[in-house]
């Protein structure tokens, strides 16, 4: 896989592979000579939480056993890109989800909630195989996806959009540990992760065009609002491909939430535009569905209605605008982004 590693960490991946060697000899029965090879960060995404792939190879009764696995690392608090911490519910979706059947992720195989082996807990999951559409360096310009045919870039728009509407399979009734802090379900639930989100990293009086579009959000609130699962980072560079271009994973689901089936179309379309839609200086990348296309066929399987879709997407383009305030002053020495893109979006008068 193309790309540099972004992790919020980096450790010695020599001692990681004693640490997790001696923890994960007792949990695979009669197994004898375990070693843990192949470690390594995965490039181009990753940026939350520390993520490492490695491979378990051992003997019962003489027989030689290989597992792919992954161990996600909870991101200690000075690390947090988000402020709700939802690392069990991660855990416990993933298992529900893989469990269920409608939606292909990652099985998880063990929990570990004891922070002394590796300073945090975490959890070990299957190791899936495929490709990944990464961000950095971008996907569209360069990787498996830019040296794809348009048909086969049809192919990854059409079953990614598909993986995508998949969600919405899930029965939100058997999900109730995604309920917010305040019992809140539905669009309330997730609009106030954001009111949380924008007091964590500072108050409206320091980010004035965020307190104000949230303002602005809440004084046109929409009129539909379909129940859902929310996977909460929902574009193409987290869904795993094979080599026939289906989707065999979908990834990091560090923010769930009961808040309705159009945050998850609403993101897409704006991940979708920043990375391979037709911009200034920019061609559409060919193979991949307009915008209109890709919510027609969202609709067709899902059989949700898109009305006020537009709101969604302003929500959207404040969430963005949350993270990209915070992510700054966590992962990087950036200084905070320019707001007054996100003013003139939701066309407000204020001061970035």
């Amino acid at each position: 896989m193309s790309g540099v590693i972004v992790a919020p960490r980096v450790r010695d991946l020599e001692t990681l592979a004693g640490q997790l060697s001696a923890w994960l000899l007792p949990r695979l029965p009669g197994a004898s000579d375990l070693r843990i090879e192949n470690l390594t960060y995965p490039r181009g995404a990753g940026r939350s939480h520390e993520t490492i792939l490695f491979d378990a190879v051992w003997t019962v009764d003489g027989q030689p056993r290989q597992q792919g696995m992954v161990v996600r690392i909870k991101p200690s608090s000075d690390h947090l890109v988000y402020p709700d911490d939802l690392f069990d519910e991660q855990h416990q979706l993933m298992s529900a989800l893989s469990a269920g059947g409608h939606v292909p992720v990652a099985k998880p195989l063990w929990v570990e909630q004891d922070p002394s082996l590796l300073g945090a807990p975490f959890f070990v999951m299957e190791k899936v195989l495929g490709r990944v559409a990464v961000s950095i360096p971008p996907y569209s310009r360069e990787g498996w996806l830019a040296d794809a045919t348009p048909a086969q870039r049809a192919k990854v728009w059409e079953n990614g959009v598909r993986a995508l509407a998949s969600i919405q399979k899930v029965p939100v009734a058997d999900l109730g540990f995604l309920a917010g802090p305040d019992g809140l379900t539905g669009l309330e639930q997730e609009f106030a992760k954001y009111v949380r989100f924008l007091a964590w990293i500072g108050g409206g009086e320091r980010w004035p065009v965020l307190q104000a579009a949230l303002e602005n959000l809440r004084a046109r609130w929409p009129k539909n609002q379909p129940a859902g699962l929310v996977w909460g980072d929902a574009r193409l560079g987290n869904l795993m491909f094979n080599d026939h271009f289906e989707v065999v994973a979908i990834m990091d689901w560090e923010q769930p939430s009961l808040g309705g089936a159009l945050n998850d179309l609403a993101w897409w379309t704006v991940m979708s535009a920043n990375m391979h839609e037709a911009m200034p200086g920019r061609p559409h990348m060919e193979g991949m569905g307009t915008r209109e296309e890709t919510i027609q066929l969202w609709r067709d399987v899902t059989g949700i209605s898109t009305d006020d879709l537009d709101w969604y997407v302003d929500f959207t383009l404040v969430k963005v605008g949350c993270l990209s305030t915070r992510v700054p002053g966590t992962l990087t020495n950036a200084p905070p982004p320019d707001h007054s893109g996100l003013a003139k979006a939701l066309g407000l008068s204020v001061g970035a």
